[in-house]
């Protein structure tokens, strides 16, 4: 590939991650206006400045435009806890594993605001959100076993995932919650700091 083509396949990318990302935005505004119901994907499309078909072309349904790909991720975290330092804890793994993440969701707080809120109002997301999560909270299991050499069977890969994701999710819902609060990232930390510790009790305010 010659550096013209990679500078016209750059381009193709980028614009494609706009296009995708300007009909999210539109997708969970018009909807945190109107609710699900009364938002169309021909509406979406139009505020997003294209066509009903180019839509499809980038999410099979308004369902998917509002939840985005709760798998996107997945890969990553994968293989970056797989290539952890072999002295760090599958725990700390998980944790160091979600830095990049973090940082996304970081740069789009607005979008992951008006997504909690679109689900908290809809519960009929739920159903779609909880199945995407599931896949990829195996794929972390599977790869927490492969670091730790144990049995399938074992318990400790499974609930190193699942304390780990409800510490993430705590930061996360703290973070789109209070307009005022710390970068996510310490507040994931926090978290996971707390759980490492025991969840000691925090001292009276």
């Amino acid at each position: 590939m010659t550096t013209a083509d990679q500078g016209q396949y750059g381009r193709r990318d980028r614009k494609k991650r706009q296009t995708r990302a300007a009909l999210t935005e539109a997708a969970l505004r018009l909807v945190a206006e109107r609710g699900l119901d009364q938002v169309t994907v021909e509406e979406i499309s139009e505020a997003a400045d294209v066509s009903a078909r180019t839509f499809f072309n980038y999410f099979a349904s308004k369902d998917d435009a509002l939840l985005g790909d709760p798998t996107a991720d997945r890969d990553l975290l994968v293989a970056r806890v797989t290539a952890a330092a072999p002295e760090v804890s599958a725990f700390e793994a998980v944790r160091l594993a979600l830095d990049e993440v973090v940082a996304r969701i970081e740069a789009d707080r607005e979008v992951w605001r008006l997504r909690l809120a679109v689900i908290a109002a809809n519960p009929s997301l739920l159903p779609r959100l909880v199945a995407g999560n599931a896949e990829s909270e195996r794929a972390l299991v599977a790869a927490v076993t492969g670091r730790l050499r144990v049995d399938p069977g074992h318990g400790h890969p499974a609930l190193v995932t699942a304390v780990a994701g409800a510490a993430f999710r705590t930061a996360l819902l703290r973070w789109t919650g209070d307009p005022g609060s710390r970068p996510l990232r310490e507040l994931v930390a926090e978290a996971f700091d707390a759980v490492a510790a025991g969840l000691p009790d925090p001292p009276t305010t």
